[in-house]
């Protein structure tokens, strides 16, 4: 019984670093088209080989083609510093998973899966990796590092997020987004997951909370904000016009309604909240992109391999 119980929970997260690979590979496979020259999961670029140089990287493959001799360059040392950034409040872990469903499919799973596809990434390019997560507090810290061992602890935190029950956690984004700047020192790429659900939504939280994210800049850092949503019921508000109860997760707070009353009022402000938040990280030079529960990975990879490119 305990074997079949420690079988069904491996299965749960089908291993989430080959899941994350199983991504990454089918990712790298389709981009033999791709804009990104140089771009490589073992080694930077080829130079041409000069004589009197070892042998031991030419690339024979491509002297039957050409009748060139070239040899892969490798890199000798980290490209990139990248800090990944989960937030953990009660409000991520939404929307509840049915038993038949996926760890991913709420958003704190995929926003788990997502930085462990990013990471798998960084790995093969061999760039060093941090991890922040935060909700009511500052639940666990790693700086940046690129060592196998790093990565699996790295990797054994973001499965714990999985693992622990949802209680009432609050967002304290404004408060541990300042502290997480505070501590990365060195230029990095920051990469933060966040449904920016935030306690006390009116102007000055707002003005705040956007202060924090732009301390996320200071030493030149370039900061990529993933807008985590289920399009469905959070922006679309797709219910359907049964009485339902609405409880906030974070507060406990309760509102019984009919979807249909509040649907278009609902749907409006969520669009205007977006807009703004858009338009504030333009202003910000702060790259923001929403991602919905459910989308492909090939967006956020998309996405960190333009960043990384303009990182400079």
């Amino acid at each position: 019984m305990k074997i079949e119980s420690q079988i069904e929970k491996i299965s749960s997260f089908q291993h989430l670093e080959l899941l994350a690979n199983q991504v990454v590979e089918g990712f790298i496979s389709g981009m033999h088209k791709s804009p990104f020259h140089g771009f490589s999961a073992e080694f930077a670029e080829h130079k041409v080989y000069n004589v009197g140089e070892s042998t031991k990287h030419i690339d024979w493959k491509l002297f039957a083609k050409t009748d060139r001799l070239y040899t892969k360059r490798f890199e000798e040392e980290t490209n990139l510093r990248c800090h990944i950034i989960i937030d953990n409040s009660s409000s991520m872990h939404y929307p509840k998973l049915k038993d038949s469903q996926q760890f991913y499919e709420n958003k704190i799973g995929f926003s788990v899966l997502a930085s462990a596809v990013l990471m798998n990434l960084l790995k093969k390019q061999r760039d060093a990796v941090g991890l922040s997560v935060f909700s009511d507090k500052y639940e666990y810290y790693a700086p940046e590092k690129g060592s196998d061992r790093h990565h699996r602890m790295i990797l054994n935190a973001l499965e714990g997020l999985l693992e622990k029950p949802t209680v009432k956690k609050s967002t304290d984004t404004i408060t541990f987004l300042h502290q997480i700047a505070e501590k990365i020192h060195r230029r990095s790429m920051i990469i933060l997951f966040t449904d920016m659900f935030q306690s006390g939504s009116d102007t000055s939280g707002e003005e705040a909370l956007f202060n924090a994210l732009q301390h996320l800049k200071h030493n030149k850092h370039k900061v990529v904000l993933f807008h985590v949503v289920d399009n469905k019921t959070e922006l679309n508000f797709d219910f359907d016009n049964a009485p339902r109860k609405f409880i906030d997760v974070e507060s406990g707070e309760e509102v019984a309604v009919f979807a249909d009353n509040v649907k278009e009022e609902y749907e409006k402000q969520a669009e205007s909240y977006f807009k703004k938040l858009a338009l504030t990280c333009a202003q910000n030079r702060i790259k923001y992109i929403p991602v919905s529960v459910g989308e492909s990975f090939e967006k956020i990879l998309m996405a960190y391999l333009v960043e990384k490119q303009n990182f400079g």
